[in-house]
């Protein structure tokens, strides 16, 4: 009777594990796309009555501040032209292309001062004050260094995107249990191997923390160097919102807005699934009600 005791209450607790297994599943992706996208579609349409309020109340004139319709006609508009996917295409290949690199500088620079002392204490700080340096202040360096051209753009947004990888892996890095240290020492592993099996999955969720502001940053010099980077023949989203201001033309203006802020909230919205992902992979995704 002593044994039967235990064994009943893990079956009944492994049938609680199951039904609440069940009830997950039910919800289905459906229910979940929805339950993120609900709250986002009451936002903007908090956004856009602001907006038209704020036409309405008439403190600029609707050549120098349009209407949230006359912005999305203009947006419509503008969705079957070529060159607006052209510059669509233009940015986010840039975007791409920087980022990966900035990941690649990032990691390297992250690994090493994570582990080595003396590089910690030579360029710890240097790293966080790359980081708060706005990245405008470095494209007069990069147009010298590089000329009017697309290595000027991918210089800065490296420099404003590797600091904040490479924090975010230290962080990660500092905050891995010496238990797991131990453990892997016993098992073997050194170095290289060491990184590869232990440190870098314990580090993960500070160093997709990292990887999401790296690509803030990322993207917020991608946008000021193509403003300040005009080059011929190559479209781009902030070569557009660059010539909308020189022709005062507010709608023109303000559509190439709502495409950059769009992009910006469905990579959001990868970051968002890949942290999900990786709360579930590590039994952390509890939720109370």
């Amino acid at each position: 009777m002593a044994v039967e005791a235990p064994n009943r209450l893990n079956e009944q607790i492994a049938g609680l594990d199951a039904l609440e297994i069940q009830v997950k599943r039910k919800r289905g992706v459906a229910a979940l796309l929805w339950g993120r996208i609900w709250p986002m579609l009451i936002a903007v349409g908090i956004v856009l009555a602001i907006w038209e309020g704020v036409v309405l109340a008439g403190f600029w004139p609707e050549y120098v501040f349009a209407g949230p319709f006359t912005a999305l006609e203009e947006l419509a508009n503008r969705l079957g032209t070529a060159e607006f996917w052209h510059a669509i295409a233009t940015t986010m290949r840039r975007g791409l292309s920087g980022f990966a690199l900035s990941i690649l500088v990032g990691v390297v620079i992250g690994a090493a001062v994570s582990r080595i002392r003396l590089l910690r204490a030579a360029f710890g700080s240097l790293i966080t004050g790359l980081q708060t340096m706005p990245s405008i202040a470095w494209f007069p360096l990069a147009i010298l260094l590089f000329g009017l051209n697309e290595s000027a753009i991918t210089f800065v947004v490296v420099l404003g995107a590797a600091p904040s990888i490479a924090n975010g892996l230290i962080t990660g890095v500092d905050y891995t249990p010496p238990i797991l240290l131990r453990a892997g020492h016993v098992l073997g592993l050194r170095r290289i191997a060491l990184y590869r099996h232990l440190i870098l999955p314990a580090s993960l969720p500070s160093f997709l923390a990292g990887l999401k502001q790296g690509w803030a940053f990322a993207w917020r010099s991608l946008m000021a160097g193509e403003i300040l980077v005009i080059i011929a023949n190559q479209p781009s989203l902030g070569e557009q919102l660059h010539y909308a201001r020189e022709l005062a033309d507010s709608a023109r203006l303000l559509a190439t807005m709502i495409v950059i802020l769009i992009i910006g909230v469905l990579v959001d919205v990868l970051f968002g699934v890949a942290d999900s992902a990786l709360r579930q992979r590590w039994g952390l995704d509890q939720r109370i009600g």
